[in-house]
């Protein structure tokens, strides 16, 4: 894959975010995003990244109110979004693996019935038939919620079960951009999940030559340090209505940029991460992919990203990383 033809997917799947979003969104209206990822989880920082530069290039918008789950106050939602849509953050929460962001989606539909409610594009998953009917009882009585995914199965799941507009769009963290080259340091790099999306129990047989890491460590220090930076910037701009986005905005790009510069290191990685994968494209790094628990990568490489030089759908751990090693030793000319 070369360096044009990736430019060319970035361009083609922003051209798709913008057609699904572009109605939504109105100049002269204010917004809300809700759910704002403060985790460690350096790819939902990459969405949210998106989401921002999404609204910056297209509309030279910022939204105008914006929470976590902890801090949300429906009465400052009100007085600073009187009007205007109310989005949710995108990623891959939507369903009954990650219940405390469906618990917190559903409670904005049942308080907000007659405002418009976007979900950024999220892949969708449920284990339990309870949950499935109480989501769509949910959007069922709010009548005016758009939900965007991320893959065919999610979209046509999403269809049955639901009573609302359904659009199949790209994520979000493409609306960043191509990301320039970085210089590497490693041949192989293996990130690989260590939370509830992970794949089996079994212990990993990986060479030792192969550093083994996940990108949700992180130094609660300097994304402290990051916040209070954004906090700082807010009022030296004389814009202390963005206190609270500068503040979250900056431990969004501490993570990116920490994520950005973890994968970087290596000259081809192995991943069963769909942000690993997105950024791994945004870097021009080829890479391995295996699959998550319930097969959210496949299903997303299949409906947009798939099909490239710098991915291949590994088989096997064993398959993926023998892969990212011709890939390495090639980049060295070996």
């Amino acid at each position: 894959m070369t360096s044009q033809s990736r430019s060319e997917l970035i361009a083609k799947l922003n051209g798709m975010i913008h057609d699904c979003l572009k109605e939504y969104v109105h100049p002269d209206k204010p917004l809300a995003i809700l759910d704002f990822p403060d985790i460690r989880n350096c790819g939902d920082s990459a969405i949210w990244l998106g989401e921002m530069a999404y609204l910056k290039s297209h509309f030279k918008k910022r939204p105008d109110y914006v929470s976590r789950i902890s801090d949300f106050s429906p009465d400052e939602l009100k007085r600073r979004v009187p009007t205007g849509p109310i989005f949710i953050h995108g990623g891959g929460n939507f369903g009954d693996i990650w219940v405390k962001h469906q618990d917190f989606r559903e409670s904005i539909m049942e308080r907000f019935p007659d405002r418009q409610i976007i979900q950024f594009p999220q892949s969708i998953h449920y284990n339990s038939a309870e949950r499935i009917e109480q989501t769509a009882r949910t959007i069922g009585r709010h009548r005016n919620f758009v939900l965007l995914v991320r893959d065919e199965e999610s979209k046509e799941f999403s269809e049955k079960h639901f009573d609302c507009t359904v659009r199949l769009c790209p994520d979000m963290a493409f609306a960043i951009g191509p990301l320039p080259d970085r210089a590497t340091q490693i041949s192989v790099l293996a990130m690989l999940r260590e939370d509830a999306e992970r794949v089996g129990n079994t212990d990993r047989k990986i060479p030792s030559d192969i550093p083994v890491e996940d990108w949700i460590t992180e130094s609660k220090r300097k994304v402290d340090i990051a916040k209070k930076l954004g906090v700082a910037s807010a009022y030296l701009a004389l814009k202390p209505s963005e206190v609270a986005l500068r503040r979250l905005d900056a431990a969004a790009h501490n993570r990116f940029e920490r994520g950005i510069s973890q994968i970087s290191r290596a000259r081809a990685i192995v991943t069963d991460r769909l942000h690993v994968h997105i950024c791994s494209l945004l870097l021009n790094r080829p890479h391995a992919v295996l699959d998550n628990s319930y097969g959210k990568i496949r299903r997303f490489m299949n409906a947009f990203s798939g099909g490239t030089a710098l991915s291949y759908k590994a088989t096997s751990l064993d398959d993926g990383i023998a892969w990212a090693r011709q890939q390495a030793n090639q980049s060295r000319g070996v």
